[in-house]
Parts: C-alpha cells; structure tokens; sequence
C-alpha cells in the first residue's frame, strides 16, 4: 500500500505505525475515514492504490472493523471504490468525468472568493498575505510537495472566509475527490509561477472587497482551459 504520509492521528511509533485515537465527538472509524482521507488530499494515495485492510489496522493499532466501516465512509463520499473479495482501491476518475468535475469546483471555489471578497475582515488579509508569502518562497525552491500543502492551506483560507460553513464543506468534499489529479496539474510546466501570479490576483481582489473580480478571478484559476486542458490532457494519459 501507499504511504499514508506524515501526518497523523494519534502517536507515531518507532517501528512507524501508529495509534489511533477517536478524535472528540467521533468513533474510531470516523476518525480514521478523516485520516485515510487526508492522505488522498495530499496525494500520498494514488487514483488506484489497493487500500489493505490488514495492514491499515496494524499501521493504527485497531482491528479490523472500524477500517471496513471506515472503507465504507470513504465510499460513500466517493473516495474509494469497494469490490467485494478484492477489498477497496482509491477511485479513478475518467478523463471526461474529471474535467467537468473541474468545472464545478471552479464555480465552487468561485464562489468562497466571491462571499469572502462581501465577509472578509481586516485580520484575514495579514493571515491570507503571510500563506502567500510562503507559497512563493515554496515555489522559488521548486520543492513541488511543499508548495501543494501551502497551495491548500490558501484555498482553505478562502473557504473559511466566505463564512458559508455548508458551502466550504461542499467544496471540500469535491476538492479531496480531484485532489491527486490537483496534484498532476501542479506539476505541469511553468504551473508553480502561472499558480502565484493567479493567487495574487485573487487575493488582491477579495482584499479589494470586489466580488465579481474575485469569482472571476478563482474561477479561472481552478477551471482547466485552453493551452492547460491540453498539456492536463496530455498528461492524463
């Protein structure tokens, strides 16, 4: 199985499994669907992964039955894909499936910008400014990991501040079900430089408190068009 990634739920032993402990007003499986969930996000769980329910429950230190209901929590948001003896894969989605999927999670997230550019407070600017100012430092080094994790935590920043709590929840259900494909686009040529000049824009107009500047902007930042359809394309197969 694929590494689950770094960060965890409970207390990381020295052989590198871990134990897992319910986090507050959630059962052991639900806080291990968030765990299994996180790692797909980050890419550490590939489109196609064989998720192993026997060594799921020995890497977190449960037994079985909280990684089978956690397996079906997954699917259900349609995480994962659950094919009888053959145990649960991490869902791929077709390239003509994917891209209108892009295009609903560009008027998603277009709209967090638009409700966060109308709520925003002053306080956010100084937190959204410094999220930025390290994403560019991650892009100078060219360390492609590092500058996804920071490219999330600004996209979260904006789901926050459009404080519509179903909204972000929405968009983020749909963001972890692309999140490996957000990760390809990422890595496509001349895509760190073209994502910061894009966050900028973004960013100045939700401070400007311009909504339609600041959908328009995110809309066209997530959306897959011309030339970067092609090159995702391309890459895609």
């Amino acid at each position: 199985m694929a590494s689950i990634g770094a960060h965890s739920a409970g207390k990381r032993a020295k052989n590198g499994h871990e134990t897992l402990t319910a986090s507050p007003g959630m059962t052991l499986a639900e806080s291990l669907r968030q765990r299994l969930e996180g790692a797909i996000a980050a890419g550490h769980l590939e489109p196609g992964s064989r998720l192993d329910e026997q060594e799921i429950a020995e890497r977190f230190g449960v037994s079985r039955t909280p990684v089978r209901e956690a397996f079906r929590l997954m699917a259900a948001n349609n995480l994962v894909e659950l094919r009888g003896r053959q145990g649960a894969t991490v869902r791929s989605i077709k390239a003509q499936a994917l891209i209108e999927m892009f295009q609903v999670m560009a008027e998603l997230e277009g709209l967090c910008a638009r409700l966060a550019a109308r709520r925003v407070s002053q306080a956010w600017g100084a937190e959204i400014g410094e999220i930025h100012q390290r994403l560019v430092a991650a892009g100078q080094t060219g360390d492609i990991d590092v500058f996804y994790d920071i490219n999330q935590e600004f996209h979260e920043a904006i789901y926050e501040a459009s404080r519509n709590s179903f909204l972000a929840d929405q968009t983020r259900r749909l963001r972890n079900q692309v999140a490996a494909y957000r990760r390809r686009v990422t890595r496509m040529p001349n895509r760190i430089a073209d994502t910061v000049r894009e966050h900028e824009a973004i960013m100045q107009a939700i401070l400007a408190h311009d909504p339609e500047r600041a959908h328009s902007a995110m809309r066209d930042h997530v959306n897959l068009l011309g030339d970067n359809l092609l090159d995702f394309l391309a890459a895609f197969e």
